[in-house]
């Protein structure tokens, strides 16, 4: 083997001993299984009654999905958000400095022990995802694209984390910016949209000609109109979120990155039976502008039989016809993240590099 994999992966190991050997880590990936199977459980046998048995397996795989990325999101930055200034505290971050392991094989190995931890609640809930994958109708590229970008945001995640603890050097402070940035991608995102579109409104306006029935006359035989008197036309104006120039926000958030990666199933009116479906037709849809409304002549329709306001099933756009002809935004959302991902363990290989001309103050050496 390589001596750098070699001793990239010692480093690994030793994290991993450190922080999985207790017997609390193993509660609380038993208590993440049971929880998942208790959810898996409850969603089989719900979710038919809104969509049959489609909706039972592909809704069941999709909100195990989030769950998944909602646990990690929560646990990754406590295990990850004191890898380097914990060992500096704790003075062992200087006696492994001195050995011949770098400072990039150090910050690595961190990260990759810290990615794994992540990642063994996503193992605690595969034989739930492996139920509803078999018993189901979960495509194969869904199950392939949705675990491929959920494991890329856990490590993405892990990473913050580890390049937190090299950049403040409060163990404490650094855990509550990790999940300050994890909120900031996850909620924020969501307030920056929804303030972003109110304060971008734009104005509409529709004009209604309505009749003027006590000057129209009706034949009380046939029920129709004899004479038609038209009322003053009324002009309507009001305002509409300009969410097609916000839409932008949510391209950072990773649950939309996830949903827009991975193919949604559709019943055969085009709506969507699972939850990847529904937040991609949100984030799609935000995309569309605003269109007016159509102006209303009550006076015309009635000389024309009311026949001009009748519905035609051309019409309507189902959400699958929206999502199709809709730019995509998980490729962006995700280059986000890998770029955060990637400048947060640069600067952490920068911080922890030694020789250090200065260190911040209130840390240690040894």
């Amino acid at each position: 083997m390589n001596p750098r994999l070699a001793v990239l992966g010692t480093i690994v190991q030793l994290e991993l001993r450190q922080r999985i050997r207790s017997v609390s880590w193993v509660v609380l990936v038993s208590v993440v299984f049971v929880l998942v199977g208790a959810v898996t459980v409850l969603l089989w046998f719900a979710l038919p009654a809104f969509g049959g048995d489609d909706a039972a397996s592909a809704g069941t795989y999709s909100a195990l999905i989030f769950f998944v990325l909602l646990v990690g999101s929560l646990v990754t930055p406590a295990t990850s958000g004191a890898a380097i200034n914990g060992d500096r505290d704790a003075g062992t971050l200087a006696t492994t400095q001195v050995t011949l392991v770098t400072t990039t094989q150090l910050v690595l190995g961190k990260f990759l022990a810290a990615w794994t931890v992540a990642l063994t609640f996503l193992a605690a809930a595969l034989p739930a995802m492996l139920f509803t994958v078999v018993t189901g109708n979960v495509r194969p590229d869904t199950l392939a694209a949705s675990l491929a970008v959920l494991v890329l945001l856990l490590g993405v995640v892990a990473a913050v984390g580890v390049g937190a603890s090299a950049l403040i050097t409060r163990p404490l402070f650094s855990v509550v910016t990790t999940y300050l940035v994890v909120a900031a991608l996850s909620v924020g995102t969501l307030i920056a949209f929804g303030l972003g579109s109110l304060a971008a409104q734009t104005t509409v306006s529709y004009t209604y000609t309505p009749i003027d029935y006590t000057a129209s006359e009706i034949d009380p035989e046939t029920g129709e109109y004899t004479t038609i008197v038209c009322g003053e036309a009324m002009e309507q104006t009001f305002e509409v979120p300009r969410t097609d120039a916000v839409w932008g926000f949510l391209a950072a958030n990773p649950y939309v990155v996830l949903a827009d990666a991975s193919p949604p199933v559709w019943d055969r009116y085009g709506n969507p039976v699972d939850l990847f479906g529904t937040i991609a037709f949100g984030i799609r849809a935000a995309q569309q502008p605003p269109e007016p409304p159509e102006d209303y002549d009550e006076c015309a329709d009635a000389r024309s039989g009311f026949t001009g306001q009748s519905f035609s099933p051309d019409d309507y756009e189902s959400p699958r016809e929206v999502y199709e002809r809709s730019v995509p935004s998980w490729f962006v959302g995700l280059a986000i993240h890998l770029v955060l991902g990637a400048s947060m363990l640069a600067a952490a290989i920068a911080r922890t590099r030694t020789p250090a001309a200065t260190l911040p103050r209130g840390s240690r050496v040894a």
